[in-house]
């Protein structure tokens, strides 16, 4: 018995008309291949200029929706009655014989309310002066949030937030 692992075929016509096929097969899928992604990149070209034209369109109306907000809080900061405010808080400090020092004022806009920090030579002092707010025609509800004795200082005053409501009308 002889094997022949190498052996030599020969193949003949039919070899010669299967390679034939073979490569003209090869030849029409790398056709095909190349055409779809041409056509591919034809299409992501147009995708990409439809979504810059898409931006470009909606630019405007984004920045228009920026300078309506703006519009709003410029309007919400002007509508804070801060004259008559600080007129009212002025003279309440200068009816407590000028015995308490507002050292902050922080409008809450959304909530339209107004938090003081304020400070004073004693509780007694403070609690008088929230008494005071509560006349004032500008303020609404006026209550003393939180108080503290400041140890650093060597007077020993206390530090105290009131918060209230406003009104426009004064």
């Amino acid at each position: 018995m002889q094997l022949d692992f190498a052996g030599r075929s020969r193949g003949g016509p039919r070899g010669v008309l299967l390679i034939a096929t073979g490569i003209l097969a090869l030849a029409g899928v790398i056709t095909q291949l190349h055409s779809l992604s041409t056509r591919r990149a034809g299409l992501e070209l147009r995708h990409e200029a439809l979504v810059r034209e898409q931006q470009r369109k909606a630019a405007p109306a984004q920045l228009a929706g920026l300078k309506a907000q703006d519009a709003v809080k410029t309007v919400r900061e002007l509508s804070t009655p801060w004259s008559a405010l600080l007129a009212e808080l002025e003279r309440a400090s200068t009816d407590n014989a000028g015995t308490v020092a507002v050292l902050l004022i922080e409008p809450d806009h959304a909530k339209h309310r107004v938090h003081l920090t304020a400070e004073a030579r004693s509780l007694e002092l403070a609690i008088s002066y929230v008494q005071r707010l509560r006349k004032v025609q500008s303020l609404h509800y006026p209550m003393l949030d939180s108080h503290e004795i400041v140890k650093d200082d060597h007077e020993r005053p206390v530090r105290f937030q009131v918060s209230a409501d406003w009104s426009d009308a004064s």
